[in-house]
């Protein structure tokens, strides 16, 4: 055998031994964050579906993968199902993570779907169309509306706003609207997160930033950890908490 074709066994025989490594770390490393309690969304596993639905009692529970398409079919399915339209095909799609979208968790309303998303390179800065919304921003509006219908909305005003949010605010930029689901109610509070869940699913597609909702918040750059508690600055405070509405900003672009 020759230098050569010796070192190119010896690779090969390398090249095996790793992948045999990778697989047993794919299917350990789940294993073993069950054994010492450590619970993470599975959309936070790179390996896995970009989306995951919670089908189980509790965030332990168990849960349905998906793919970002059937992620958006799911969830315009539900919310169109929910306002008496005509639903697109949902075949294929796991009924536990349908009936899940539908109906949410059974004791009380509460995130159910996340998705894996990436923020887009190269986004440039705009400037405020006369909706008082940027480009971005009013494209979610319209997409919003062809799937909602008329809808609560506030947050923005032609010629822009610049009071009524916080300092840093992505209303300030015309970057963001909130969509209102008054009074707070369990009802109300479940059909806030058929929005909440389809903003997400199309995060990616119509260049979402934040869908904040109910004290819970998912972001762009954490979305590998799915939802993360919302920290309002008032918690006696309903509005504040975004617990009577979705809100949804896009990104900034720029630098």
């Amino acid at each position: 055998m020759s230098a050569r074709t010796g070192r190119i066994r010896g690779c090969t025989v390398t090249l095996a031994v790793l992948a045999v490594l990778a697989a047993g770390a794919y299917l350990a490393i789940p294993r073993i964050l069950d054994r010492v309690g450590v619970s993470i969304d599975a959309t936070a596993l790179p390996w896995g579906p970009p989306c995951s639905v919670q089908t189980g009692a509790g965030e332990d529970g168990p849960s349905v993968g998906l793919s970002v398409a059937d992620a958006q079919r799911a969830t315009t399915a539900v919310a169109l199902e929910a306002l008496g339209g005509a639903a697109p095909d949902t075949s294929g799609i796991d009924p536990a993570a349908l009936d899940r979208l539908r109906e949410g968790p059974a004791d009380d309303a509460g995130p159910s779907l996340s998705c894996r998303a990436a923020a887009a390179d190269g986004l440039e800065a705009e400037d405020l169309t006369p909706s008082g919304l940027t480009p971005r921003a009013e494209a979610v509006r319209t997409a919003m509306a062809e799937v909602f219908g008329e809808q609560s909305l506030g947050g923005f005003e032609p010629g822009g706003v610049d009071a009524g949010h916080g300092s840093d605010s992505a209303h300030y930029d015309g970057r963001a609207v909130d969509v209102f689901y008054r009074p707070v109610s369990e009802e109300n509070r479940r059909e806030g997160w058929l929005l909440a869940h389809w903003l997400v699913a199309h995060a990616e597609e119509l260049r979402i930033a934040n869908v904040i909702f109910d004290d819970r918040i998912w972001s762009v750059r954490g979305s590998a950890g799915g939802w993360w508690p919302y920290r309002s600055p008032d918690p006696d405070n309903e509005i504040l908490r975004h617990l009577d509405h979705v809100h949804v900003d896009v990104q900034r672009g720029g630098a």
